[in-house]
């Protein structure tokens, strides 16, 4: 079975290189790693270390625990849902901006969870409970509307 692990990480590796148009030689050159090692990997010949998938999940601009998971090193979690798939996915992120967004949508999915409030929308209800309406002029400031009612007045 590790056999078809091996096999499967470098498919995929491979996969996601073409995905993203980029040559073997230069995911070799991005992630310092040597063109024939990565060759051996993506052919299914080596195993590669979670040091070794880290360079290449940079590389690649992608997550190394998608890379560890697919090489059996952790094991796979739920599935993400869109916003964390579109945040993984997103190459205009690096790494580290990935996962502070990740960790904050995590923390807030939490926080709902405990107040209750999941899956409802509070922003309709936050607006339907103000106080009093705004009756002033929606343009301009403070200034001008005193201004105006002192003109009104005398």
């Amino acid at each position: 079975m590790a056999g078809s692990k091996v096999g499967s990480i470098g498919e995929y590796i491979r996969e996601q290189r073409t995905r993203a148009k980029i040559s073997l030689r230069q995911l070799a050159d991005v992630s310092g790693i040597s063109n024939p090692y990565l060759s051996q990997i993506e052919r299914g010949l080596r195993k590669p270390s979670a040091e070794i998938l880290q360079q290449i999940a940079k590389g690649l601009r992608i997550s190394a625990e998608a890379l560890y998971v697919r090489a059996g090193i952790l094991e796979d979690r739920e599935a993400d849902t869109d916003v964390q798939a579109a945040v993984r996915a997103d190459l205009m992120l690096t790494e580290r901006q990935k996962q502070v967004l990740l960790d904050i949508y995590a923390s807030f999915l939490k926080e709902n969870e405990a107040d209750g409030t999941v899956g409802r929308d509070t922003a309709v209800e936050d607006e339907d409970a103000s106080p009093e309406p705004h009756h002033g002029p929606r343009n301009g400031s403070a200034h001008e509307d005193s201004r105006q009612n002192k003109e009104e007045a005398g």
